[in-house]
C-alpha cells in the first residue's frame, strides 16, 4: 500500500516521503496514530504543498539551530557543590544540573541533548558536548567547584 509520512516514521524514511508498506502495517498502525495517510491523488497533490511547507520549516530550524550553537560557543557553567574529604563530591553532576545552570543564563537546552557519558563525580574543569540539530553539536566548559 502506498502511503504519504505525516511524521517521520524510522523504519521507512522522512516526513513527506511516498513510500510502499506493508497493508497492515499501513492500515493497523501508521495511518491510525497520525504517522501517515494513504496515497489517493488529492493526497498527492497535497503532497507538493506540504513538502515546500516542511522544506521551509527545517530550513528555519537549522538557522534556529545554527544561531544556537553561536550562543553557546565559550559558554561556561559554574557549578558548586559540597565536597568531602580528598575533593570528593556528596552527589555528582548531572545534565539537570547543568541544564539548570544554562537556564539561569538565558539558554533553553532540553537535559536529553546535553550527553555526559556518566555524571561528573570530581571537582574540575569539563568539556560538555551539547546536541543542538542532527549533525550540530556545540561545547561549553563546566566548571565544578567545592562549596566552603
Amino acid at each position: 500500500m502506498k502511503v504519504i509520512l505525516v511524521k517521520d516514521v524510522e523504519s521507512l524514511g522522512k516526513a513527506g516521503a511516498l513510500v510502499n508498506a506493508a497493508d497492515g502495517y499501513a492500515r493497523n498502525f501508521l495511518i491510525p496514530r497520525g504517522l501517515a495517510k494513504e496515497a489517493s491523488g488529492k493526497n498527492i497533490q497535497g503532497l507538493e504543498r506540504e513538502k515546500e511547507t516542511i522544506a521551509r520549516r527545517a530550513q528555519k530550524e537549522k538557522e534556529a539551530a545554527q544561531a544556537l550553537v553561536k550562543g553557546l560557543e565559550g559558554v561556561t557553567c559554574h557549578l558548586s557543590r559540597k565536597v568531602g574529604q580528598q575533593d570528593k563530591l556528596f552527589g555528582s553532576v548531572t545534565s539537570k544540573d547543568i541544564r539548570d545552570s544554562l537556564a539561569d543564563q538565558g539558554i533553553e537546552i532540553d537535559r536529553k541533548d546535553i550527553l555526559l557519558e556518566e555524571p561528573i563525580k570530581s571537582l574540575g574543569e569539563f568539556s560538555v558536548t551539547i546536541k543542538v540539530h542532527p549533525g550540530m553539536s556545540a561545547h561549553i566548559t563546566v566548571v565544578v567547584t567545592g562549596e566552603e
